[in-house]
């Protein structure tokens, strides 16, 4: 049994949270507020309240790590580009890596996401996005510098870790038929590159207990296009909602040949199953 400290108890930090502790360890999950922390200890979870957004931000993690003594830490929160904040992603982790090299953490492994990858039709594979990388090749967006230097920090930490670069994430309350109509175009050569709820805890926890320092790509083996996707996925729901313009616009495919090598086994092997 190992104790682990997950920062960041949303959607997929909480149900992580609560597999790690069915399979025999020690969870402590933060939230950012007293009140999210209270709705944690209500599912019989270990919360701790972490925002790092507070200049007591790291000290505050410093001594809450320092009381769990956690093994693994494991960072779980999403970049906040959605809401303008994504450029402070990247301070955020190098805080949390501050805290663990202080509080001694053996293990910290990063949710990352496939944004790191370059804006090119190939095939993607771990070696095709680092700082380095982006820069040097006008191919990476914004956000993915400010995610690729958010990995270096965890890289250059002196610790033992694994970064799970996650495709898109799908599972309760996130079906795709929620946002295939918002989409402005989907394409009938661009690969559906999708990662379930379930396997995306999966993947993480795999990781972190793996005896060995690695950067994983996380991605449904087997997939159809986005037109296909979509379609399908408004088709499971029996929605009549028509497809977005589609485009004939070639784009990467994410594969997860480094995750599937060490030995993790997908639940599920295709998009169409997640549907």
């Amino acid at each position: 049994m190992k104790t682990v400290s997950i920062i960041g108890g949303g959607w997929l930090g909480k149900p992580l949270a609560h597999y790690l502790e069915t399979t025999g360890h020690k969870v402590f999950v933060s939230k950012t507020s007293d009140e999210g922390v209270a709705l944690l200890q209500q599912e019989q979870l270990n919360g701790f309240k972490c925002n790092l957004e507070l200049k007591s931000g790291t000290a505050d993690l410093i001594t809450a790590l320092k009381e769990q003594a956690p093994n693994i830490v494991i960072g779980c929160f999403p970049p906040g580009f959605r809401s303008g904040n994504g450029e402070r992603y990247a301070a955020q982790w190098k805080q949390v890596i501050e805290a663990c090299v202080e509080a001694k953490v053996t293990k910290v492994v990063m949710v990352s996401s496939t944004t790191v990858y370059p804006d090119v039709s190939q095939e993607m594979s771990e070696e095709h996005a680092s700082l380095a990388l982006s820069e040097t090749h006008e191919q990476f967006s914004d956000k993915a510098q400010i995610m690729l230097l958010a990995e270096q920090y965890v890289k250059n930490s002196g610790l033992h870790f694994g970064i799970v670069r996650c495709s898109g994430l799908i599972g309760p309350e996130r079906h795709p038929s929620r946002f295939a109509t918002r989409l402005k175009q989907v394409s009938d050569l661009a690969p559906a590159n999708m990662l379930h709820l379930t396997d995306a805890i999966g993947a993480v926890s795999f990781i972190a207990q793996l005896d060995k320092s690695v950067v994983v790509n996380a991605t449904t083996p087997n997939t159809v296009s986005k037109a296909e996707f979509y379609q399908a996925a408004l088709d499971s729901v029996g929605s009549s909602d028509p497809l977005p313009p589609v485009v004939h616009i070639a784009d990467k495919k994410i594969l997860p040949d480094t995750l599937l090598e060490l030995g993790y086994r997908f639940h599920h092997q295709h998009t169409l199953e997640l549907l």
